[in-house]
């Protein structure tokens, strides 16, 4: 009988890296099941709530949620994975990554280092995996030490259309945005209309207090929200001021509303 494959996500929003880590992992791991390849935080999160995978390799910053949240959220969701986290910053390489807890990857990924770290990896694994009270310590650590990404002013207007009309709204009258194949359907209270711009794009350009991602396909304005509710799943479910349907969240995205 087969022995049941090491699986893995990976997360990186820059494409020849994402690439080229793709393919060095099938090089230095060989065997190694890469069940997601993502290209945003949440997307990730999504990834490794529904594979639950034995590693992730995370990028520290992504549209969206960065690595760093990532993982968190991951923790907060009670999931159990492997975390390795890749950077362009070697600051961010702190004691706490040498002490084995925690990898971390610079960018460009070497073959070498990653051989290295998959060797780590797989020890870890075979001792059952993933700390999470070192990998939490670790992430508090993080949270201090890494500079939040600059940011540009937040987005206050948008133009969207709707049938043969263009529509200039302001952005804190939107209750979500919603992904729609390569567009973006923008929710009012007065009704849809049709951004040409892919949802991750909207990540980078939005007050990050105000809209949040609560699934790989959604970013809800938190001003329009009227209660969440919690099922036995750990899922939620969001009921808005000014519109009639609900929104799901993510079992993972849940510690959005923990202080709520």
């Amino acid at each position: 009988m087969r022995d049941k494959a090491t699986t893995c996500v990976v997360a990186e929003d820059e494409a020849l890296l994402r690439d080229e880590l793709v393919k060095l992992l099938g090089e230095c791991w060989p065997g190694l099941e890469i069940v997601a390849v993502c290209e945003d935080g949440g997307s990730a999160l999504e990834a490794i709530e529904t594979h639950s995978p034995d590693v992730a390799f995370l990028d520290i910053r992504m549209p969206g949620l960065s690595g760093l949240e990532v993982a968190s959220n991951m923790l907060a969701a009670g999931l159990s994975t492997e975390v390795v986290f890749v950077t362009a910053y070697d600051q961010y390489a702190l004691d706490a990554f040498d002490r084995g807890a925690v990898d971390y990857l610079l960018k460009p990924v070497s073959r070498e280092r990653l051989a290295t770290t998959v060797g780590r990896v797989r020890e870890r694994l075979a001792r059952g995996g993933a700390d999470s009270a070192q990998l939490a310590e670790l992430l508090a650590r993080l949270q201090l030490a890494v500079p939040p990404a600059p940011r540009a002013q937040p987005l206050v207007w948008l133009t969207a259309s709707r049938g043969n009309e263009t529509r200039l709204i302001l952005v804190d009258d939107v209750a979500y945005f919603q992904a729609d194949s390569k567009y973006t359907v923008v929710m009012t209270a007065e009704g849809e209309s049709l951004l040409r711009k892919p949802i991750r794009d909207l990540l980078e350009v939005l007050d990050p207090t105000m809209f949040k991602q609560v699934h790989r396909s959604t970013i809800v304005n938190l001003r329009a929200v009227a209660g969440v509710a919690r099922d036995e799943s750990g899922r939620g479910t969001i009921r808005l001021r000014n519109r009639p349907e609900t929104l799901t969240v993510s079992q993972s995205f849940m510690g959005l509303f923990r202080n709520m």
